[in-house]
């Protein structure tokens, strides 16, 4: 980036994750614009430096156990979880009345 000069802002379509791994090796590289991602990702750096390295602004290196690949939540296994979540007295966190959303 040229000094003085400012990027224009991603749109959401253009916030793309990339993860790639490979079968010989036990770490995957992220690849991500997704600001939510970046922020998980720089907190894991900290936590856990040994495991979780960040290359260069975008790019980290995890271990391979930590990329999955979940089956969806029917309708009634989401209802489900959620009348559960209810019962057991659990509010979700609030979004920051602050917080700018698109």
């Amino acid at each position: 980036m040229t000094e003085g000069k400012q990027m224009t802002p991603l749109s959401k379509y253009e916030q793309e994750t990339v993860i790639l791994y490979n079968q010989a090796e036990q770490t995957a590289d992220v690849y991500t614009h997704d600001p939510k991602l970046l922020e998980k990702l720089k907190r894991l750096t900290e936590k856990y430096s040994k495991q979780v390295q960040q290359k260069e602004e975008h790019c980290f290196v995890v271990p391979k156990r930590c990329v999955s690949i979940r089956e969806p939540y029917s309708e009634e296994r989401r209802q489900a979880a959620s009348r559960r979540a209810k019962e057991a007295g659990y509010t979700p966190p609030r979004r920051n009345a602050g917080c700018k959303t698109e």
